[in-house]
């Protein structure tokens, strides 16, 4: 009496969908997938390609920064080698794996004045 009986719907109408809606429903994950891949994927692969090449240039005498906080000089670092040796204090050399570099820091220039 105070309750309404429920219908179940029709199959005709819920088939009446067209191939275009079910295309509108994935375009919201497709355009999240662009965007991730324009914000997050694409700067981060460029990031480590710089990386990767700024670990390929290491030289003789670059100051360098290694994953442990540890600053140093260079003081062998053959090309293609994995291990280069850096000096961390007066006549202490330590090897280093190469990929564990995080940083290559630019000389500072000297502060004289004339």
């Amino acid at each position: 009496m105070f309750i309404s009986p429920a219908f179940a719907q029709t199959t005709a109408a819920a088939g009446a969908s067209s191939p275009f809606a079910s295309l509108v429903q994935f375009a919201p994950l497709v355009l999240i997938f662009v965007v991730f891949y324009f914000l997050l994927i694409r700067p981060q692969q460029a990031q480590q390609k710089k990386q990767k090449a700024r670990l390929a240039a290491i030289k003789r005498g670059d100051k360098v920064v290694t994953a442990g906080g540890v600053v140093g000089l260079v003081k062998k670092a053959a090309d293609g080698a994995n291990e280069i040796e850096v000096e961390i204090a007066p006549n202490v050399t330590v090897s280093v794996v190469r990929s564990t570099i995080t940083t290559v820091l630019a000389p500072e220039a000297a502060n004289d004045k004339k």
